[in-house]
């Protein structure tokens, strides 16, 4: 039997900090999303307490041993902020424009249905605080692979894939392992550029004094292949001032802790494409990228994410992961996939049930 305990004081954060990062540590593959670091940040950044208010509901579910099996860092934000007619959605920390990739109850995925069915019941007995809950994260495996919906009623249920690479030890085992397609593409990459009189050299920032001049290009290529004219096209999800803000915030303390790998491109002394790195243990997470357009003729971002996974193999990471999302910069590396499922569960209440509809017509007219 679990047990449920609930924080609403960020303070009190500090004091579970340590056995979240033990719990954040166990898990695999890993992402930045689950780190009581990017929780904090995100809180001090993206918080409002305007028209719309959210306040803190972080649950704790511990065995009967007191030891931690799972946190779910959740937030209930009122719409309006105050008055007797609003809207309350009980959902987890990492609202944004996607620089929160995913997010979700943080424990092992044996505890994981146990957990969420534990939660969910716990959350029904406090039905009165809440109109519905937006569930994410709950990650799935082949064995149970329809379990979220057995144990949470939800609707509007959707799936985000998240792929990663386990790693060889030599670079040349990992591209003994590619088709013969995607081997002849890496050598146009490369050669392409060569043809045309381009030499390219890659630097990997991690120098916390250096850290904030790497994401100030990172943010200005961001935002060029974004704005830039091209058959596929990207949000600038550091757009708003908070994301930047945020950014910012965690991206140095996580350079400070050692743990922030910025590659770069370099062609004559000018940073032309970028990465993010975040090093999590004996494994490496590639966040948002970044490229000038006129070099996207050379396929610069490809030949950028083939010198990360060589780095990665030659310091001895056993996973690096490409992100979430299917498209073929991720597909073509023939990475493995781990499945998380989400939606909404909502009261049973009328009230509860008509403000849940007019909030979901807003947000489907806002696209």
């Amino acid at each position: 039997m679990l047990t449920v305990e609930t924080i609403t004081d960020e303070r009190k954060l500090d004091l579970l900090a340590p056995e979240w990062e033990q719990l954040d540590a166990s898990l695999s593959p890993r992402t930045p999303f689950t780190s009581p670091l990017w929780t904090r940040a995100w809180w001090r950044n993206y918080r409002r307490d305007g028209f719309v208010r959210d306040d803190l509901r972080v649950y704790v579910l511990r065995d009967a041993s007191r030891r931690l099996v799972a946190v779910a860092p959740m937030m209930l934000t009122h719409r309006p902020a105050r008055g007797p007619f609003r809207a309350r959605e009980l959902q987890f920390i990492g609202a944004d424009t996607y620089v929160t990739e995913l997010r979700g109850p943080i424990c092992r995925l044996e505890a994981m249905p146990e957990v969420v069915k534990t939660l969910s019941a716990h959350l029904v007995g406090a039905a009165h605080e809440w109109d519905w809950v937006q569930w994410r994260g709950l990650r799935k495996s082949e064995e149970q692979d329809d379990w979220p919906r057995r144990a949470v009623p939800l609707e509007q249920y959707v799936e985000t894939p998240n792929y990663y690479l386990p790693l060889p030890e030599t670079w040349d085992a990992f591209k003994a392992g590619l088709p013969r397609n995607i081997k002849e593409s890496l050598r146009k990459c490369y050669n392409s550029m060569a043809r045309d009189g381009h030499a390219f050299e890659i630097r990997v920032v991690e120098d916390p004094a250096e850290a904030g001049r790497a994401l100030e290009r990172f943010l200005e290529l961001h935002r060029g292949r974004a704005e830039a004219d091209a058959a596929v096209q990207h949000l600038d999800v550091f757009a708003q001032d908070n994301g930047r803000r945020f950014l910012f915030d965690y991206g140095q303390a996580m350079a400070e802790a050692g743990n922030l790998r910025i590659f770069q491109m370099l062609v004559a002394g000018q940073v032309v494409a970028t990465r993010i790195g975040f090093v999590l243990g004996d494994e490496i997470y590639l966040y948002y990228s970044g490229y000038e357009p006129e070099w996207g003729r050379y396929s610069v971002m490809t030949t950028v994410v083939a010198e990360a996974i060589q780095w990665a193999i030659g310091k001895g990471f056993r996973i690096l992961n490409l992100s979430t999302g299917t498209d073929v910069s991720k597909t073509r590396w023939r990475p493995e996939r781990v499945l998380y499922a989400g939606g909404f569960q909502r009261s049973t209440a009328f009230s509860s049930r008509l403000a849940f509809s007019l909030v979901d017509a807003s947000r489907r007219r806002r696209g």
